[in-house]
């Protein structure tokens, strides 16, 4: 199983944030409607799949406009990996399951040729394995088969250590700084996707 670096305290992965916003009347309906009941594993996976499905991912739609925190992914149903991660990250708190974000150095496009650009997916704590266990709630396409998954992580990238590619196993509490800055500065998400995202997180 992946090890990551996890510095902030336990309570700080159920808190409520400006991008998490856990204690949103919006999110506390969309748990108590879809979540109730469900035991910890089903409820993560239900999580998953909903981000994973239901919320665009802007690059795939073409779609421009920026979505910057959980409440705005709601609302809207679309974003890029960062805002997708801040929804997943509130639905899970607010279900009382301890979440986090993490992020991995990808290649923009096919190869190293096109630049890097720093992706998120997220960690939720289940106490039944005693154990963190990430996911990619990004959105499957043709060559991306991301899976909530127990037995083995199925993330909808591969590390290619030879283009680049950094798997930072560093288990965030908040967004990264430079993430959170790159959503705000911006107002149209095709350029930000583009051109704008940062290239590494160092």
């Amino acid at each position: 199983m992946t090890t990551l670096v996890t510095e902030a305290p336990f309570e700080a992965f159920l808190a409520s944030g400006p991008l998490i916003e856990v204690d949103a009347p919006e999110i506390g309906a969309f748990v108590e409607e879809r979540l109730h009941g469900l035991y910890e594993a089903d409820a993560a996976r239900a999580v998953f799949h909903f981000v994973r499905d239901d919320v665009s991912h802007s690059w795939d739609i073409q779609g421009r406009r920026v979505t910057r925190s959980a409440l705005d992914v709601l609302e809207h149903r679309e974003g890029i990996c960062y805002a997708k991660s801040h929804l997943a990250a509130a639905l899970l708190r607010r279900a009382g399951l301890p979440a986090g974000i993490c992020y991995q150095r990808l290649t923009l496009f096919e190869d190293a040729s096109g630049g890097h650009a720093v992706h998120a997916l997220n960690t939720v704590y289940l106490g039944s394995l005693d154990r963190w266990v990430r996911f990619d709630a990004r959105g499957n396409k043709p060559g991306v088969d991301a899976q909530f998954a127990l037995d083995g992580e199925r993330l909808a990238f591969a590390i290619r250590p030879d283009q680049g590619e950094i798997d930072y196993l560093r288990n965030h509490a908040e967004p990264h700084p430079r993430i959170a800055r790159t959503l705000i500065e911006n107002d149209d998400a095709l350029e930000m996707y583009r051109a704008r995202l940062p290239s590494s997180l160092d």
